[in-house]
């Protein structure tokens, strides 16, 4: 492990914070459906942010698992945006979104099947060629199975695998699986293709009872979290980016700011682990 990269998700209510140094992540990251052909104002602040600060792009309108046709118009707009701001990583998520072009406006599950590992990895495969890069697809949280053939981490492995695109682990939906589906959160990470991971996310979420959690975004982060992004990174041989997650109910900008060194603390310390044993 070498650079330690602690990121924020850029959303408009920080503006302020970002534009006056308050918070000073080490790269930014956006949902690029809210920035694609934005102008006036905002697209002065964007630019402005994102001349300081690298870039990445994580998106919601793709639909990897989707049964229709790619959107090749809405990939055009993605490519010229990965040009335009010089982005090294697009990531999605590993989920079904959209059906004959009505956004669903949630992340619902993809059947852990062969046949949709095979759907899923010739999709991946198109888009990497259309955009001429690797793309990252993230674990998402799910409420509900739908008659899966093999587990969630070997559809994960599996999709790695047959497509080469990259891993966005998302460590806070490691745990609220793990809590919502009974499984045990070390042995998953385990399982994990963790040399194809690009970045990590973590995020807080909403415990509704003893079995079950909510993925929000919108909650700090738990000590149970950053124990296991603790232990991830002990499982892993290089260091990659990590991404504080936060899309509403923002807090004080001090509590955002303890949230980034927590994150930042645990991920030197693996740093120095790596170095020094």
């Amino acid at each position: 492990m070498d650079n330690i990269n602690i990121g924020l998700g850029f959303r408009r209510e920080l503006t302020e914070a970002f534009l006056t140094g308050e918070v000073n992540p080490d790269f930014i990251e956006v949902a690029p459906e809210n920035w694609i052909d934005i102008g006036g104002y905002w697209e002065h602040v964007f630019n402005k942010i994102t001349d300081e600060k690298p870039l990445i792009l994580h998106g919601l309108s793709l639909s990897i698992g989707s049964p229709e046709d790619i959107d090749l118009n809405f990939l055009k707009k993605i490519k010229k945006m990965i040009e335009d701001y010089n982005v090294n990583i697009y990531s999605e998520h590993l989920s079904f979104a959209k059906f004959n072009n009505a956004h669903l406006y949630d992340l619902l599950p993809l059947p852990f099947r062969y046949d949709a590992v095979k759907h899923i990895v010739d999709r991946i495969n198109r888009v990497q060629d259309f955009l001429k890069m690797q793309i990252t697809l993230e674990n998402v949280s799910y409420y509900t199975t739908v008659e899966p053939e093999m587990t969630e981490s070997e559809f994960i492995n599996e999709i790695v695998k047959h497509s080469g695109c990259g891993l966005l682990l998302d460590v806070n939906n490691v745990y609220v699986n793990s809590v919502n589906h009974g499984y045990n959160m070390h042995e998953f990470i385990n399982s994990m293709p963790l040399d194809s991971v690009r970045y990590i996310h973590m995020a807080g979420h909403k415990k509704i009872s003893e079995d079950f959690i909510i993925d929000t975004h919108g909650e700090p982060v738990i000590g149970e979290v950053f124990d296991l992004f603790d232990y991830t990174l002990n499982k892993m041989k290089t260091n990659v980016p990590v991404l504080l997650e936060r899309d509403f109910n923002f807090p004080e900008i001090n509590e955002l700011n303890e949230e980034l060194a927590s994150l930042r603390k645990i991920a030197k310390k693996h740093v120095a682990h790596e170095l020094f044993i």
